[in-house]
């Protein structure tokens, strides 16, 4: 598997053990703070990675500290980061997040350079060879060039994937409609899907998406596991798949995670349900620690997971496993 991610990239600082933030100038203890890289491309390439595949990240960075640190932590996983172009007026994307001792994270976040992103910074010749691009945040693009990018990865033979970074609503998903007939594989999170259509249920807003080209919708939704719907065999159907409960120390990531475990059990071999079920999985794995980096993992460790979750019996009603974002 040869996966170019393409758009957000972004250096996440995580604070574990908030309670609450401090008044004035007050200081606060708190347990832990470690770095990480994140965002639809960057997390997504991260996973992706230890998982087994080779991954080249193409997007936009500063010329800043935070640049120097995001590229140091990808490479030191094993991305490509040649493809990461510098724009030296834009700092780095980056987000605080404070982690709630529930899991919960609100966030601060800078856009930076993830904005000045244009299809002008990508050299489409050095897409040649992949066998899947994968598009995180095209909201950034724009659905037009968002859609001449999916196209030409079509063409060179590469399945594609779009993950959504915005909230959902009826304009951004008019902002970015010109992608969806490229879509092989959406995966956004379930407020993201009945923001953007508008539907009364998840199952009913995932099969709109599919009316509007996108092969398969693969949707996030918290604690209750993924859903996916398709038009395989010739009519449209909807398929859950339950998450795997595990003690959660930061959902941050979860999402990405799920995205790169999905992509990777296609890559695999695996059906709909399969692949989601291995993007469950890896979203599990991560949720044990602090962003999509945490710990040390890999396709056999996060199948173990899987595996002995499934003998205990443990896999409904988890506390995460595909988080909404």
């Amino acid at each position: 598997m040869k996966v170019a991610t393409v758009g957000v990239h972004v250096l996440d600082t995580h604070v574990i053990g908030i309670e609450s933030i401090p008044e004035r100038s007050d200081g606060q203890l708190v347990e832990r703070i470690s770095l990480s890289p994140a965002g639809t491309a960057g997390g997504t390439a991260v996973v992706l990675s230890r998982l087994g595949a080779e991954v080249a990240s193409y997007g936009a960075v500063g010329t800043d500290p935070v640049a120097t640190t995001l590229l140091a932590l990808l490479e030191a996983e094993g991305v490509d980061t040649s493809g990461l172009v510098r724009k030296g007026e834009h700092q780095t994307s980056a987000s605080v997040i404070p982690v709630r001792p529930d899991g919960q994270r609100p966030a601060w976040h800078c856009i930076g350079a993830n904005g000045a992103f244009t299809l002008d910074d990508l050299d489409l010749a050095a897409l040649e060879g992949i066998t899947h691009l994968h598009l995180g945040g095209p909201e950034f693009l724009g659905g037009e060039a968002a859609g001449r990018l999916l196209a030409h990865a079509r063409s060179i033979g590469a399945t594609t994937s779009v993950d959504l970074l915005a909230p959902g609503d009826p304009d951004m998903l008019a902002w970015v409609a010109d992608a969806l007939p490229h879509t092989d594989h959406l995966l956004p999170n379930d407020e993201q899907v009945l923001g953007l259509t508008g539907a009364a249920s998840l199952a009913e807003g995932a099969l709109a998406l599919l009316d509007l080209g996108v092969g398969a919708v693969a949707v996030t939704q918290g604690a209750r596991g993924a859903l996916v719907a398709s038009s395989t065999g010739g009519s449209p159907h909807v398929v859950e798949v339950p998450a795997y409960a595990v003690d959660v120390v930061d959902t941050t990531g979860c999402g990405d995670a799920f995205s790169a475990g999905y992509l990777r059990g296609l890559a695999l071999g695996r059906d709909l349900p399969g692949a989601a079920a291995l993007g469950c999985a890896t979203a599990a794995q991560v949720a044990r620690g602090l962003g999509t980096d945490a710990g040390s993992y890999s396709l056999d460790s996060v199948l173990d997971l899987a595996a002995a979750t499934a003998r205990t019996g443990a896999r409904t009603g988890a506390r995460t496993a595909a988080p909404a974002g």
